[in-house]
């Protein structure tokens, strides 16, 4: 009971209500008129026609009963107009009294009481003493993606809500949420800003300039991330005060570029660690196809380790009797020099100069035409709005207008002779279809696809895509690099790199002993130790104490890791 008058009390004193308690009192006023007024004409009807006289508390305490429908009847009318008069007095009771008046105290007084209690459930600021934690502005795709993988690696964090039914509604699912206004320097304040490690700022480019000033005037020195919808926001962002603009879209573009097989087999660098580098290495119509893992001999003759196998979006452990396929690609590991001597090796294998074919001129699409035009490779285009097509046609060898499901149009466009088609729609149902599509016309067609929903990825990996990601994943690993100071690296969808110090559990034993891979599903691919880092590995490779394992795999694995080595266990 304390507790519900103490917010009682703050309500009454609460803005909101001073605003909406001028209507309800205005109908009070007009109800105690009418009481007031039916009371009069009790009196007037009791003396006129019926010749008795009553007190005035009387004439009050009779409207009273006959308004809120008691009807005692100990003070009845015998007159006709006397008994008319009950009725009217009746009928009006009955609509203001019980009918209007609840609902005008619910409407004005009860419903923004309750609003205002929930309201007042919402943390306005982050606990005393928090820092090191990462502030979110927007709860969108990307900070959705990201607070998962905060979690999976302890890192604190808290969104940042204006609207107080949003806000509550993530409270209750218990998303560490503050309640504030971005133009509000004390919403910051009260976040322990000049503490954070990093605050992401992720509306549209719009708010996301007047945020990143209003915090730069309170904390000159946190690091400010932005998100950038469109690349002409990037320099405006970066002028206001961030230290990091991240123009996804296009990244998306280029990354999905990069996993396009065209004109020869080549290497794609996709990560690095220290001076070690992570690439693809497609083997389709190369020597290397139908030999296992031990047969290809890539490390006696180029110095490059296999990390891992993607087999059509699913990536597998290089065991050394498997024997690769046509849809295989490898991940390789090995410096620049290394990888160049794969390039000139494989350089005449696997040569198609049809042009990709792109499906869908948007954001993505032109950043991948455009990467893929830097490269020297022709690109087609399909895509249904003319508008599109007239605007960005300069950057594409042909551009086809019309609808993709269009055999006749797909055809024409070069599916049958096409390398590659990249998938770059804004709608996951459409990529699926033409990724089944696609696959059934050409099924030597590496297929690239973008997705949005982290459901949808099995679903179009079965479709016949060969290399799936989405805008969120690439969006919330290069936050993620940022605050780990470490540089991007993807993998593919769910894939990632991990670094680990070696734990106390697993020092002096090999890498065989460790059943790292056999256990929690990891490819490990090189070890730091003492600043020097080792590619070269086998099963007899010592783990020692204060060195690094490097590692690939997706976040359940490293979980597991976590879980069974990590521990102790």
């Amino acid at each position: 009971m304390k507790f519900v008058s103490s917010q009682l009390v703050s309500y009454l004193k609460d803005k909101a209500f001073k605003r909406k308690r001028g209507t309800l009192l205005k109908y009070m006023a007009f109800l105690g008129i009418v009481i007031l007024l039916n009371s009069i004409l009790f009196h007037i009807i009791m003396i006129t026609a019926e010749g008795r006289y009553y007190s005035w508390i009387t004439g009050l305490y009779w409207t009273l009963t006959v308004m809120s429908t008691l009807g005692f009847g100990d003070i009845t009318f015998e007159s006709d107009i006397g008994r008319l008069f009950s009725v009217i007095v009746l009928l009006s009771g009955t609509i203001l009294l019980l009918i209007v008046l609840p609902f005008a105290f619910l409407r004005y007084f009860y419903v923004p009481f309750l609003e205002s209690r929930n309201k007042n459930r919402l943390p306005r600021q982050v606990p005393a003493g928090t820092k090191d934690h990462i502030i979110i502005c927007s709860l969108e795709a990307i900070a959705r993606d990201l607070t998962w993988r905060l979690s999976q690696e302890n890192i604190s964090y808290y969104i940042i809500e204006n609207d107080p039914e949003v806000a509550l509604q993530r409270h209750d699912d218990k998303v560490p949420v503050i309640l504030g206004e971005f133009d509000n320097e004390e919403t910051f304040k009260l976040t322990n800003i000049n503490n954070a490690k990093l605050v992401l700022v992720n509306r549209n480019d719009i708010e996301n300039t007047k945020i990143i000033l209003t915090i730069r005037h309170i904390a000159p020195d946190v690091p400010i991330v932005a998100i950038a919808s469109i690349d002409q926001s990037v320099h405006v962002l970066e002028l206001s005060g961030a230290n990091h603009v991240l123009p996804v879209k296009r990244w998306l573009g280029e990354q999905l570029a990069n996993r396009v097989n065209a004109q020869y087999a080549k290497s794609h660098p996709i990560g690095q660690y220290e001076d070690l580098l992570i690439a693809e290495l497609a083997i389709y119509n190369t020597p290397l196809v139908h030999k296992t893992i031990r047969e290809t001999n890539l490390r006696q003759e180029f110095g490059v380790s296999i990390a891992a196998v993607w087999q059509k979006g699913r990536l597998i452990p290089a065991k050394i009797d498997e024997k690769l396929t046509d849809d295989n690609v490898l991940v390789i590991i090995g410096n620049e020099v290394q990888l160049q001597n794969i390039d000139e090796h494989f350089h005449y294998y696997d040569v198609n100069p049809n042009p990709v074919l792109v499906i869908g001129g948007g954001i993505v699409g032109v950043a991948a035409a455009m990467a893929l035009n830097k490269k020297g490779i022709l690109v087609n285009l399909i895509e249904q709005d003319p508008n599109v097509c007239k605007k960005v046609g300069h950057l594409f060898n042909k551009v086809f207008e019309g609808i993709a499901s269009d055999y006749g149009l797909l055809k024409e466009a070069g599916i049958l002779e096409a390398p590659s088609v990249l998938l770059s729609t804004n709608d996951d149902s459409m990529n699926i279809y033409l990724a089944s599509y696609c696959y059934q016309l050409n099924k030597n067609l590496r297929i690239v696809s973008r997705i949005s929903e982290a459901r949808n990825i099995d679903i179009i990996h079965r479709a016949g895509a060969d290399f799936v990601l989405s805008y969120a994943t690439l969006g919330s690993l290069a936050v993620l690099s940022i605050i780990k100071g470490q540089k991007l690296t993807i993998l593919g969808e769910g894939v990632n790199l991990f670094i680990s110090p070696v734990p106390k559990s697993l020092v002096g034993k090999t890498l065989a002993e460790s059943g790292i891979g056999a256990k929690t599903g990891l490819s490990v691919i090189a070890i730091n130790e003492n600043q020097k880092v080792i590619t070269q590995l086998t099963a007899i490779t010592e783990l020692t104490q204060g060195a690094e394992i490097v590692m690939i795999g997706n976040a359940e694995m490293k979980h597991e890791f976590n879980l069974l080595f990590e521990n102790g266990h």
